[in-house]
């Protein structure tokens, strides 16, 4: 069987061994084949290949001399590899990176393999928002658009599909982050309610001492 074959959907009938043999054969890294965790482990302005070097879950090459984005070809985790402000988040469905000339842009992920119960999204934001004051980021707009933390009221306000709460973060001159998080009708669960977080990592692109 050639593998071209193969990689029209007949995987079902190959053995473990011939299946890895596939993986790589495509380009996946035998590490991505047997991870549970893969991630992007990147640095915002880097060249776009450092990227792709470092990581262990595979991304597609930038285009020269163009403003555009790639996706993962496995879920991953994000890993912002920052000595000072780096922090990690779990697994991600939905995780756009873009470039331009040949450097990661910006972020734009929904950290979570599928819509969440309320009391698991706040698990993953608190998370998030935990790392990012341990390592030195800042609120933003603390009036308007406070950190989320799990109180009664809080939790009030997200359960209202037409507020939902968002945030702003920056960690010194190098990053901002919009970070929010909503209810969302999930066909799957529709006697639940479900939540999902989304997350927009850049260079700084707002002023810093707007409330």
């Amino acid at each position: 069987m050639s593998l071209r074959k193969l990689l029209k959907g007949r995987w079902r009938i190959v053995s473990f061994p011939l299946l890895l043999w596939a993986l790589v054969a495509t380009g996946q890294t035998l590490v991505e084949a047997i991870s549970d965790d893969p991630e992007i482990a990147l640095l915002i302005g880097e060249p776009w290949e450092d990227m792709r070097q470092r990581s262990t879950a595979s991304i597609g090459p930038a285009i020269p001399n163009e403003y555009w984005g790639r996706y993962p070809k496995t879920d991953a985790r994000l890993r912002l590899v920052d000595p000072q402000y780096g922090f990690v988040t779990p697994k991600a469905r939905f995780f756009a990176i873009s470039f331009r000339n040949e450097r990661v842009g910006s972020v734009r992920m929904s950290p979570q393999l599928e819509p969440l119960l309320l009391d698991d999204a706040l698990k993953v934001f608190l998370d998030i928002q935990n790392q990012w004051r341990a390592g030195g980021w800042v609120p933003m707009r603390r009036i308007s658009a406070p950190p989320i933390e799990d109180t009664p009221e809080w939790r009030a306000r997200l359960r209202d599909p037409n507020k939902g709460g968002r945030t702003f973060w920056q960690a010194g001159d190098k990053y901002q982050a919009l970070f929010y998080i909503h209810r969302f009708k999930d066909d799957r669960h529709p006697d639940e309610e479900r939540y999902l977080i989304t997350l927009n990592l850049a260079k700084p692109w707002l002023p810093a001492h707007v409330e």
